[in-house]
């Protein structure tokens, strides 16, 4: 079944017309999620910081940028902008979540995902054209498109909601996380110490590499001697052995409302 969603939103200046294929929803899919763009402001540097605020019905949740096994991968494409060069997507810091067993990490409720734009000439206008590719799930998982459009100010300014997101980041550390890496029959283990006095317990920690079409399992975790040791297989589309860049891994540690990460680890 293919449902169309009309999302409200409080600016003039987006549209944003999402689209679903489903299974029947207990919700009507026109009140599962609502979008707006805000506008945001031009940054010191030249870019301009804007937002993708999403609104879910009660009980339903998106996904971070690594999903877990339950969830399903955000894509963006800016590719039918005017005027846009780059945009990096400031991700805030998200909650885990378990059912049956299986890990999931994303949000709940209102989310606003900051968005830095870097336009190809500061001085002139920016218009904002792409898809975002998203899940949703409730009791269901809805893989939906929406189609967005902003207009953006020349110059704007300050937004409340999406300077608590920025605030709301994992804090950045430079911890020296010490890398074990041993082959295995369809990838790579990775044994990973990663420092982590003074952030709690429970702990979940999340393992990305540089290349997202490498499936990374949840790692096991035991804590040793004020460290976090966490345990994963790599898996690449080949399954085989593969060289790692260890510069590109990027850990992720998460313990109620605190959220740490560390980019990149050395041999062990």
């Amino acid at each position: 079944m293919i449902a169309r969603i009309l999302t409200s939103l409080a600016l003039p200046l987006a549209a944003l017309l999402p689209q679903a294929a489903t299974a029947e929803s207990p919700v009507p899919l026109s009140q599962v999620v609502k979008a707006e763009i805000l506008p945001g402001w031009q940054t010191g540097s030249g870019t301009h910081m804007t937002g993708l605020r999403l609104s879910l019905a009660p009980g339903w949740k998106t996904y971070w940028r690594a999903p877990g096994d339950a969830g399903i991968p955000p894509h963006f494409d800016w590719s039918g902008s005017q005027n846009l060069s780059a945009a990096q997507i400031h991700w805030p810091r998200p909650t885990v979540f378990h059912l049956d067993g299986v890990r999931s990490i994303g949000y709940q409720s209102d989310v606003v995902l900051p968005i830095e734009l870097t336009p190809g000439d500061s001085t002139a206008p920016l218009s904002v054209r792409g898809t975002v590719s998203i899940g949703i799930c409730d009791e269901i998982c809805v893989p939906m498109t929406l189609n967005l459009s902003a207009d953006l100010p020349r110059q704007g300014a300050g937004n409340a909601a999406i300077r608590a997101a920025l605030d709301d980041r994992p804090d950045r550390s430079n911890a020296d996380v010490i890398c074990q890496i041993d082959p295995i029959d369809d990838g790579l283990r990775l044994t990973a110490t990663i420092p982590a006095r003074g952030i709690g317990k429970p702990v979940e920690a999340v393992i990305e590499t540089a290349d997202p079409a490498i499936w990374v399992s949840e790692p096991a975790l035991r804590h040793s001697n004020g460290a976090l040791v966490a345990v994963a297989d790599l898996v690449p589309a080949d399954a085989a052995p593969f060289a790692l860049d260890r510069s590109g891994l990027r850990f992720t540690l998460l313990s109620g409302a605190k959220a740490v990460e560390i980019q990149g680890c050395t041999g062990g």
